[in-house]
């Protein structure tokens, strides 16, 4: 989509043809919609499924089925705060942005929403997250407060360090924690060792998304894991998807978990590897479509870790 059609009918250049949002949101609303990403949902799945990741484990542990009301919380959670975490980075970012091709199409730098007008937004959708999240126990809201830094420095991140994705890990990676003290009240090491892998799996899959922006941000100076990794982006993105699948092992091994739940780890697994090996790094759309394709990832091992607490 060129610059001057995206602009003219408001549509965000990498959203998905003929979403939701451009078929059944208000005209009016569209632009906030489209800065919380509702048109592309691709993210809130990749900021839940730590979170479904965490409940599931401690479900495994437990012995007992994940709570569906934890999940549903988890996922409005994921929605809302996805939500205001964009609008933050696209605050920050708008100078940025108007110079990358697929990114000036969006609601700020095209002039669709005024910086000020996407602050109000922003706190808007903090504030239902923190209504959200105060429907947990006392200590998981506590450990939920203690990733707002990280939050709150990812934006800057791509500024001063080659490893934005490994802050934008720290970040999204957090649910598994979250997860866990939602059922079990207290802390232990297999979600930690689940929320190192998580951070692995951001890295890997985040790196191929930023391959799209890759000659822009050379040109201005943007850093990123892809940029680093340049022509060794697959070997480099198949190292950090072999930690995270052993990582995810040995929190299994460590709630003692059973054969459905190894069995979701190999699916989860095989889909990394067919992402791997389907993946072009010089053509934007197939990075898009790999990234995009961990939404599934994400399934087969939620689906094995619930599967073990049936069985």
């Amino acid at each position: 989509m060129s610059e001057t059609r995206a602009t003219a009918d408001g549509r965000v250049a990498d959203a998905p043809a003929d979403n939701w949002v451009d078929r059944f949101v208000p005209v009016r609303m569209r632009p906030y919609a489209r800065l919380a990403r509702l048109d592309r949902p691709i993210g809130w799945w990749l900021l839940m499924w730590p979170c479904w990741w965490g409940v599931a484990l401690a479900a495994v542990a437990a012995g007992t089925p994940p709570n569906p009301w934890h999940l549903a919380l988890f996922m409005l959670g994921a929605i809302v705060m996805r939500g205001a975490g964009c609008t933050y980075n696209d605050i920050l970012d708008r100078d940025i942005d108007a110079q990358v091709e697929r990114t000036r199409s969006r609601p700020i730098p095209s002039g669709q929403v005024s910086p000020e007008a996407a602050t109000l937004f922003m706190l808007g959708l903090a504030f239902v997250g923190l209504a959200v999240v105060l429907q947990f126990n006392a200590l998981t809201v506590m450990t939920a407060f203690g990733s707002l830094a990280i939050v709150a420095l990812y934006p800057l991140a791509k500024r001063v360090t080659d490893w934005p994705q490994l802050v934008l890990g720290l970040a999204f990676s957090w649910g598994a924690i979250l997860g866990w003290t939602a059922t079990h009240e207290g802390f232990a090491v297999a979600p930690f060792v689940l929320y190192a892998g998580c951070i692995a799996w951001t890295i890997g899959y985040d790196t191929i998304y930023a391959h799209q922006d890759r000659r822009d941000d050379a040109i201005i100076g943007v850093r990123s894991t892809a940029r680093l990794f340049a022509n060794a982006t697959k070997p480099a993105v198949g190292i950090a998807y072999g930690i995270t699948v052993a990582a995810f092992a040995v929190a299994l091994w460590l709630v003692g978990a059973g054969p459905a739940s190894y069995a979701g780890l190999a699916a989860f697994a095989v889909h990394c590897a067919w992402q791997l090996s389907r993946v072009s790094t010089e053509d934007p759309a197939s990075c898009l479509a790999a990234f995009r394709s961990n939404r599934w990832a994400g399934w087969l091992f939620f689906l094995g870790l619930v599967a073990d607490t049936f069985v």
